[in-house]
């Protein structure tokens, strides 16, 4: 190894009495400091500013470095400027000067002059990486506790990139004498593999190699934190396959071998290296490291608990994909490679999960503009004709709707792309959603898992029978969506309960139910079903009743047997911008403890809107204990007794009509024990909360998604929805103001690189008088 490193050094010596290996550090060093002062600067303005946007001020070392706009991406985008015109003077110098031939009849070997030359380049990646590490060590400073682990991960990242893009130079160097031709050459080469990842995907054959050769996004997990060996294995992959050609090479022009044996010995490098890249990359053998500080790219322990629990049995997942679908695009063989990355980190704790996949075309129901609007006058088969034409697709690997139907029923799934689960005979469906996330988050997903390892799911049961809101119309009133719309991620079918109607005037209640739910009754219950739903209080079952004003008269014989009333009258809350029966009570402490998201929002201080609700009143001599989950503004809103007409004039309180103003509760929860369980009851005096329209109008400035998710939650003893949730990062503030930022741009982007440039001159400028 001596005389690598003599050839390492010599090469070095003459690197750097060069100026353009100074020249590119100076640039290296300016791009990296422009783009971290861009985003320090954009981070530490948006906390001068204060407002809104310090909701977003989170996960500051991942915004900053590993973002889209991070430093990282921002100095990677343009990374394969600088190796090429370094190495390509390595060999082709050697070449065209003659020198080289000196070389061969030398008593070197071949293999130690391209080692001694790539550990010239592994060094000086090293000094880029070292220029790196001085905006790592700033942002030590810059941010309250900024995650270095991650840092130092994406640093990685860098490294073996650059040792990449330097094995991919050496080879190409040995292929002319042209150190021109060389760095194009280079260029084109690094191109050619962050491209062919995209070339063949739906040849199956082929698909995984092409996909293995691929550079591009090879850093990207290593950028935010999470070290794999099958990245790092490709690495030493591709340096092996360039190293292995270099050396190939550089001994043809020593011996004298036919071409089939030069051909077999470069194919032989390649192949080889190929097949071990597809075995370091099987499921089974690949092992993780999350270095961020949160392991955010880890699932949770809950998740992590249930993959474990699955034991050895297998888990077969089928895709099932409608080219007629909205969404027909994800199942495309073309995109088989980045679904698979979807289920990567539940393949790191279950390897064996078994993917099939089923294209078929038939009528769409959840793509109707397309079905029935682009293609008018078209029947299923043209327009799948038409479709499969324009997108370059085999319309024969597509199963006809006569024979998709033979073998599953996807109707009630609207025909639109869907993962069918198989575990130990059960099945279950785990869906995409209409949200800018699309794929299934770790809750879902666990929750999918859940079912098919439990025999029995908490089901919520709605009553139906006095024209209550109903869970499977769509208008603005009803609450399809937070009940069982497939297609909205957050809906209790998607959540893990199961879900039905019941007429309690027809059928009896079962006593095996989590919940059930009263939401706004507009009649009178009969006889029959109240003395049913009194029959189902007294043995203990949870209860939802959501009332309106002017139902009172319905709802509160029911609710006199747990000692709550729905008062007579509406709350208001006047404002200059909102409607006057949009109240916005504050969440109790109690109500906090539903979930992780409800407690944020009660320290956050965030209220959920009672859109057109009225007060409750209770007594403490029912045996149930009473828990105020939402409580009024005294100071904002009081209750109106006289009739409100929301668009008329100015609503003022008027005590000779009644008027009320205090802290009134416009949710309950009651607690008690019977039958050796605790049975929990939640009334609620407004049912717009849950409504179709509410939750399309959600935005950050209410709690009521949280709020309704954590009454279920609450009601089912915490089974469902899976918190699958992460605690905050520590890195939420910036150490610095808008001057400290002038002054480190300043530091970073002038003075240091002018300091390098001296360093530069000097030495030059001596090594030329010398």
């Amino acid at each position: 190894m001596k005389t690598v490193f003599k050839i390492s050094k010599t090469e070095l010596l003459t690197l750097f009495y060069s100026p353009i290996a100074w020249f590119l550090i100076i640039v290296f060093l300016v791009q990296c400091g422009m783009a971290y002062i861009g985003m320090v600067e954009s981070n530490v303005r948006t906390q001068e500013i204060g407002g809104l946007g310090l909701d977003y001020m989170n996960d500051l070392t991942g915004r900053i470095f590993g973002g889209r706009s991070g430093v990282f991406s921002s100095v990677m985008e343009k990374l394969y400027f600088y190796i090429p015109l370094l190495t390509m003077g390595l060999i082709s110098r050697e070449t065209s000067s003659g020198t080289i031939k000196l070389l061969y009849s030398s008593p070197i070997k071949v293999w130690q002059i391209v080692l001694g030359k790539y550990f010239s380049m592994m060094v000086y990646s090293l000094l880029m990486i070292f220029m790196l590490g001085i905006f790592i060590v700033c942002a030590k400073f810059n941010l309250q506790h900024a995650d270095l682990s991650m840092l130092l991960s994406g640093a990685l990242g860098f490294y073996l990139l650059l040792c990449a893009y330097a094995a991919i130079g050496l080879f190409m160097s040995s292929l002319t004498t042209y150190q021109v031709v060389a760095a194009v050459s280079t260029f084109v080469m690094i191109g050619v593999l962050s491209y062919i990842g995209k070339l063949w995907q739906g040849i199956a054959v082929v698909r995984d190699f092409t996909y293995f050769l691929s550079l591009q996004g090879r850093t990207e997990h290593m950028l935010v934190g999470l070290i794999t060996s099958k990245d790092i294995f490709y690495f030493v992959i591709i340096v092996y396959i360039f190293l292995g050609l270099t050396i190939l090479k550089l001994k043809a022009g020593m011996e004298s071998k036919s071409l089939a044996v030069q051909v077999f010995r470069y194919v032989s490098v390649v192949i080889s290296g190929m097949v071990l890249g597809y075995i370091t990359s099987r499921p089974a053998l690949v092992g993780y490291l999350d270095a961020t500080a949160q392991k955010t790219h880890t699932l949770t322990p809950t998740v992590q608990q249930l993959m474990q629990e699955m034991g050895n049995d297998k888990l077969e997942i089928t895709a099932y994909n409608n080219l007629l679908g909205r969404y027909y695009y994800v199942g495309l063989p073309e995109q088989r490679n980045s679904f698979l990355q979807l289920w990567e980190p539940y393949l790191r704790f279950k390897p064996d999960i078994d993917f099939k996949y089923v294209n078929y075309y038939d009528t769409s129901y959840d793509n109707s503009m397309m079905m029935f609007g682009a293609y008018k006058g078209k029947n299923t088969r043209e327009v799948a004709e038409q479709i499969a034409k324009g997108s370059d697709i085999d319309l024969s690997d597509y199963k006809t709707p006569a024979e998709i139907r033979r073998i599953i029923n996807l109707k009630p799934e609207l025909n639109r792309f869907v993962m069918q689960l198989h575990y130990k005979g059960r099945t279950t469906y785990l869906r995409i959603f209409d949200d800018q996330v699309t794929f299934p988050g770790e809750t879902e997903v666990a929750a999918a898992l859940k079912r098919l390892m439990q025999a029995h799911m908490p089901k919520i049961v709605f009553l139906t029978g006095e024209l209550e809101r109903s869970i499977l119309k769509t208008g603005d009133r009803e609450i399809n969506r937070q009940a069982n719309l497939i297609t909205f991620r957050y809906s209790l079918v998607n959540q893990g309960f199961d879900v039905d109607t019941l007429n309690a005037s027809t059928q009896d209640i079962p006593t095996n139910i989590s919940a059930l739910v009263i939401a706004d009754p507009k009649m009178a219950f009969s006889s029959l079903a109240l003395e049913r739903l009194r029959r189902y209080i007294h043995d203990g079952g949870n209860l939802l009743v959501m009332g309106e004003p002017g139902k009172q008269s319905v709802v509160n014989p029911l609710l006199q047997q747990v000692g709550v009333q729905l008062m007579e009258g509406e709350i208001v809350q006047p404002s200059e911008d909102m409607a006057p029966d949009l109240a916005t009570p504050q969440l109790s402490s109690f109500a906090a403890t539903f979930s992780k998201s409800l407690a944020k929002a009660f320290n956050d201080s965030v209220p959920v809107t009672n859109l057109g609700g009225t007060a409750l009143s209770y007594t403490s001599d029912s045996g149930f204990t009473v828990h105020p989950l939402l409580v009024t503004n005294e100071k904002k809103s009081w209750l109106t007794k006289g009739k409100l007409v929301a668009d008329s004039a100015t609503v003022v309180f008027t005590a000779a009509n009644g008027d009320e103003q205090k802290a009134f509760p416009t949710a309950l929860g009651l607690t008690r024990q019977v039958n050796n369980k605790e049975q929990r009851i939640i009334v609620i005096g407004d049912a717009d909360l849950m409504s179709n329209a509410e939750l399309v109008r959600y935005n950050v400035k209410a709690a009521n998604f949280f709020f309704n998710t954590g009454m279920f939650s609450w009601l089912s003893y915490g089974q469902f929805p899976i918190d699958a949730s992460r605690p905050d990062g520590k890195d939420k503030r910036m150490n610095m103001t808008s001057t400290g930022v002038a002054r480190l741009k300043l530091f970073l982007v002038w003075i240091l690189p002018a300091a390098v440039l001296l360093v530069a001159a000097i030495l030059l400028i001596r090594r030329k008088r010398k």
